[in-house]
C-alpha cells in the first residue's frame, strides 16, 4: 500500500480553468443507465417476439461482450471530451531549455585524498565525464580548473571529446579558491557578470549590495526545502526587485556544476560567489567529493586531516536554487551523474494546459468505437 500511495502522490495535480463545465460529467452515468435500459428492453423484445430474430431486428450486433465495447468506448470518449472543454491544467516537469553547462573541478591538494577511490580528484573526473556522456545533444559544456588560481581549461563546446580530453589533463595543484572558481564559471556563462565578479575577487563586496545579493535569498531552508524562488527577505521583496538582480534559478539557459571537497583558503568565499551567481539567476549544483570523517593526508613534509565540508557546498546550492549531491563511493558515480543530468534536463516545472491531450484521447476513443462497430457489425453503432 505504501508503494501505491507514493505513486499516487507523484501524479501531477490537475486544476481546471472552467471547472463549471465538469457538471456535464453527470450526463455520463445518465447515458450509461439509458443504454442499460435500452439493452434490457431489446432483450425482452427478443424473448416475446422470437420472429424478430429471423429478420435480424433484435439481435443485430448481438455477439456476446462485443456488443458492449463500442458503447463503453463512446462513454469514455464523452468523459474525456467534457474534461477537455473544462480546460485542465497540470504542474508538469518539462524539458529544460539549458544550452550551456560549466563544470568546475577542484584541483587543490586535499583532492589527492583517497577516502574515495582511486582518489577524490579521479572520482570527480570520472563523474564529470559521466555527466558529459549523458548530456543531451546541442548542450555545450565548458570546464574551469580551480585551485589557488582558477582558469577556463576548456571553453564551452558541443564536442564531447574536447571536453573529455581537458578533464583528463587536470592535475592536483596547491591552494584552494572555491569562490574564484565559481566566479570564473559565472563569467564564462554570463559575460555581463564580469565586472561584478572582478570587483568581488578584488575584495569589494559592493556588487552584492548593489544587486541585493547579501544573505541567502531563500532563508535558512533554501529552495530545496520548499521555499519559492520569489520568496526573499526585506519586507516581502525578492531579489528580482533589487537593482539589476534576477530571481535565483531563473536563468534557464545555463548552469554550473562544481566538484569539490568544499575546503577553501583564498579569494572571496564560496557563499559570496554563490550570492552573486544567484543574483544573475544562475543555478550552481554542487557535488561533495570525499567523506565527512576525512583522512590524514601527508605531502611535501606536512600532514593534515582533510574532510568534506558539506555545509559550504549545501549553502552554495541552496543559495542559487540548485541541489547538493554527495560522492563518497566510486560505486555511486552513475547514480550521481544521472541525478544531476535529470535535474539539468528536466528541471523546469511549469503549469501547462493539457486540454489537447484529453481532446485527442476522446477523439481516438470515439474513432475506435466507430471502427470496431463497423468491423464487427457492419454499421457505426
Amino acid at each position: 500500500m505504501d508503494g501505491v500511495s507514493e505513486a499516487i502522490t507523484r501524479l501531477p495535480a490537475i486544476s481546471f480553468l472552467w471547472p463549471r463545465m465538469l457538471w456535464l460529467l453527470a450526463l455520463v452515468p445518465v447515458l450509461a443507465l439509458a443504454y442499460l435500459w435500452l439493452d434490457a428492453r431489446r432483450r425482452r423484445a427478443a424473448v416475446h417476439y422470437p420472429a424478430l430474430k429471423t429478420v435480424g431486428f433484435a439481435n443485430r450486433g448481438v455477439a456476446g461482450w462485443r456488443r458492449h465495447v463500442s458503447p463503453v468506448l463512446i462513454l469514455l470518449a464523452l468523459t474525456a471530451l467534457i474534461v477537455a472543454i473544462s480546460r485542465p491544467h497540470a504542474l508538469l516537469v518539462l524539458p529544460s531549455r539549458i544550452e550551456t553547462v560549466m563544470l568546475v573541478i577542484d584541483l587543490s591538494g586535499s583532492m589527492r585524498a583517497k577516502d574515495v577511490q582511486p582518489n577524490r580528484l579521479r572520482a570527480a573526473q570520472q563523474a564529470a565525464k559521466g555527466l558529459l556522456e549523458a548530456k543531451p545533444a546541442g548542450v555545450s559544456v565548458g570546464l574551469v580548473a580551480m585551485a589557488g588560481t582558477s582558469a577556463v581549461a576548456q571553453a564551452p563546446s558541443r564536442t564531447k571529446q574536447d571536453v573529455a580530453t581537458a578533464i583528463d589533463r587536470l592535475q592536483p595543484q596547491g591552494g584552494t579558491a572555491l569562490g574564484n572558481g565559481l566566479l570564473i564559471a559565472l563569467t564564462a556563462l554570463r559575460p555581463e557578470a564580469t565586472e561584478d565578479a572582478g570587483r568581488l575577487m578584488d575584495g569589494d563586496a559592493s556588487p552584492l549590495k548593489k544587486r541585493g545579493a547579501l544573505g541567502n535569498p531563500f532563508g535558512a531552508a533554501g529552495l530545496g526545502q520548499g521555499a519559492s524562488p520569489g520568496a526573499g527577505q526585506g519586507g516581502g521583496q525578492n531579489s528580482a526587485d533589487q537593482e539589476g538582480a534576477a530571481a535565483p534559478g531563473s536563468y534557464a539557459a545555463g548552469a554550473i556544476v562544481v566538484f569539490s571537497d568544499g575546503e577553501s583558503n583564498a579569494g572571496p568565499t564560496a557563499v559570496q560567489a554563490a550570492e552573486l551567481a544567484a543574483s544573475y539567476g544562475v543555478r550552481v549544483y554542487t557535488v561533495g567529493v570525499g567523506t565527512t570523517q576525512g583522512v590524514v593526508l601527508s605531502a611535501d613534509g606536512w600532514s593534515a586531516r582533510v574532510k568534506l565540508d558539506e555545509a559550504v557546498l549545501k549553502e552554495v546550492a541552496n543559495t542559487t536554487g540548485a541541489e547538493y549531491f554527495r560522492l563518497e563511493d566510486a560505486a555511486r558515480l552513475k547514480q550521481v551523474y544521472r541525478a544531476i543530468n535529470a535535474k539539468l534536463t528536466l528541471g523546469k516545472t511549469e503549469q501547462a494546459e493539457i486540454t489537447a491531450l484529453f481532446a485527442a484521447f476522446g477523439a481516438v476513443l470515439a474513432a475506435g468505437a466507430a471502427l470496431l462497430s463497423l468491423w464487427w457489425f457492419g454499421r457505426v453503432m
